[in-house]
């Protein structure tokens, strides 16, 4: 009974149990490596940030690498559409942390209704590109909308739906690849115009302003 408890209780198990009941809603059939972790740490800029928002945490394993790396007066919102995923995190006991379980649609009211002010980050692992075209081009409206001025998208993918989808509304982007991952990764980073957090090369939309979502 003690090992059935350890093995349920393992993030990597699951992790690949939502993959299999999912697989759309889920990235990848492991958790992320540490080694993409401190990549997407690194290009996220997360030790500058004050309010993170992080879509699709999964297991937790990114979201405890970010508490780790996060100022000790900054807030971190994860939005996580497994119930399942949702109660592993609420293990997680941090004051700077909030799991909500609902969908990336609504960063906006989730937003309001925790009092944060927009984001100088938001980090997503959801799979693009097992989603319809329209509604990832919809979250990815969303994600920039709320987005402080000067703050990061960033998003990690096995494949490079997000990269088309975001060139296409936000202009162009910085990329990074991480081979120490199973399956190896790309990290994508979109910059929104104005003073803020980042200083990446990508364009955004070119004046900061609200987007509409593709037809």
């Amino acid at each position: 009974m003690l090992f059935l408890d350890q093995l349920r209780n393992d993030t990597r198990v699951q992790f690949l149990h939502g993959f299999l009941r999912h697989p759309q809603q889920v990235g990848s059939v492991v958790p992320s490596s540490r080694f993409l972790e401190r990549r997407i740490i690194k290009m996220a800029k997360v030790s500058q940030a004050r309010v993170v928002v992080e879509l699709g945490p999964g297991t937790g394993g990114t979201t405890r690498a970010l508490l780790d790396s996060m100022r000790p007066d900054a807030r971190l919102l994860s939005i996580e559409i497994s119930d399942r995923f949702v109660r592993g995190l609420g293990r997680i006991k941090d004051e700077r942390f909030t799991p909500r379980h609902g969908n990336a649609l609504f960063l906006s009211e989730y937003l309001d209704e925790y009092g944060l002010p927009a984001p100088d980050v938001v980090i997503s692992g959801i799979p693009f590109s097992t989603m319809k075209a329209d509604l990832g081009g919809q979250i990815i409206t969303s994600v920039w909308n709320e987005l402080a001025p000067g703050g990061l998208f960033v998003a990690y993918q096995f494949r490079d739906r997000v990269c088309s989808l975001g060139t296409r509304l936000l202009g162009g982007c910085d990329v990074g690849v991480e081979l120490l991952n199973v399956p190896p990764m790309r990290v994508y980073r979109w910059q929104k115009p104005g003073n803020g957090n980042g200083n990446g090369n990508g364009n955004g939309n070119g004046n900061g302003g609200p987007i509409q979502p593709p037809v």
